[in-house]
């Protein structure tokens, strides 16, 4: 399968598929005799694999590291369930942020007249100013 086809197959840009080979998260692919990439199975099984995992929100660097653990036959559980629990907090983490971000945007939209006048509340907030 060509590179083209490989991205199609997994949801990938092509220049997704050679960006995670420059960086080492795959192997290079094969090369055909015209210079053109092949993938194999193994090789579409990884990449879907890593795309999955991104799609989760995990860093490049921890897709690449759960992959390596997924190919060794005496990991533990416990090491992916410690990288699954390190990534679900900071997902965590990063829900209340937005909420307390949320929280306060909200609070001075509501306060902002939205008229022609020049007095707003959001500007005051953005300056530091207390409401």
């Amino acid at each position: 399968m060509n590179i083209s086809q490989a991205a199609k197959y997994c949801g990938l840009s092509s220049k997704t598929i050679r960006f995670y080979e420059q960086q080492g998260v795959i192997p290079p692919a094969q090369r055909s005799a015209n210079g053109y990439r092949t993938y194999n199975e193994v090789q579409l099984d990884r990449l879907c694999f890593i795309k999955r995992a991104r799609d989760l929100g995990f860093s490049l660097e921890d897709s690449g590291s759960l992959l390596q653990l997924s190919m060794m036959p005496n990991r533990t559980s416990a090491q992916v369930k410690g990288k699954a629990e390190k990534h679900l907090q900071q997902i965590k983490d990063q829900i209340a942020q937005l909420q307390s971000m949320q929280a306060v945007l909200e609070a001075v939209v509501v306060q902002c007249a939205g008229d022609e006048g020049t007095a707003c509340p959001i500007l005051d907030k953005l300056n530091g100013c207390d409401l």
